[in-house]
């Protein structure tokens, strides 16, 4: 027993992930409902410690019939950006930066990894995060590769715990393109969002808003 609580406990220092259980309405999500006009994709976030090198989560960003981030068991949170089941909606260039940018601090920057695909394949990894349901705490990085491991072209992801390992693995993939984020703000994670979601109401009220 002591053992499976250590094990427990080293999981959760590792990954890093918040529980959820938010669950907007149609009618809400519908009113912010984005698609990108670009090519359909998949774009895995993993944030990584700059001290270690260590993945402290794992998400994964689906540009579908509409554009949402699937992001399990994440501290992510707005008044603006509805949520149902770890899946955030009314996800503008706006969103994704400020997302982005919660995430991204002094001791934590994000490695975003672009894949190119079909529409069809886009469509396939979005209803399995709408029917995915919550995802419990440190399963981040789990959710996501098992999630991905469905898509057609996607099937030779490995199961992982470990948000590195998942990153290491998509960006092996042909055609993904990898990019680092760095920011060098405040290293409290709430802090970060907070101001970022000051900027999304802020930008949300403003007439002729656009973000």
């Amino acid at each position: 027993m002591m053992r499976l609580l250590c094990l427990c406990a080293a999981l959760l220092l590792v990954a890093g992930c918040a529980g959820q259980d938010d669950y907007a309405d149609n009618e809400t999500i519908a009113a912010v409902s984005y698609r990108d006009p670009g090519p359909s994709t998949l774009t895995l976030y993993t944030m990584v410690n700059n001290r270690t090198g260590k993945g402290g989560h794992t998400s994964l960003m689906i540009n579908a019939s509409e554009r949402v981030i699937f992001d399990p068991a994440g501290s992510f949170k707005s008044p603006v950006v509805p949520e149902r089941d770890d899946v955030l909606f009314g996800i503008t260039p706006g969103v994704e930066l400020a997302y982005r940018g919660s995430h991204a601090r002094s001791t934590y920057h994000v490695v975003v990894q672009t894949a190119e695909v079909t529409p069809e394949q886009a469509e396939v990894a979005y209803r399995l995060a709408l029917k995915n349901g919550p995802v419990p705490g440190v399963y981040c990085a789990n959710a996501t590769s098992r999630l991905l491991k469905q898509v057609p072209g996607f099937e030779s992801i490995d199961v992982t715990f470990y948000p590195t390992r998942l990153e290491q693995q998509f960006g092996s993939l042909p055609g993904v393109e990898t990019r680092r984020y760095f920011e060098n703000d405040s290293p409290d994670l709430d802090q970060g969002i907070a101001q970022n979601n000051a900027r999304l109401v802020a930008a949300r009220q403003a007439p002729n808003a656009s973000e």
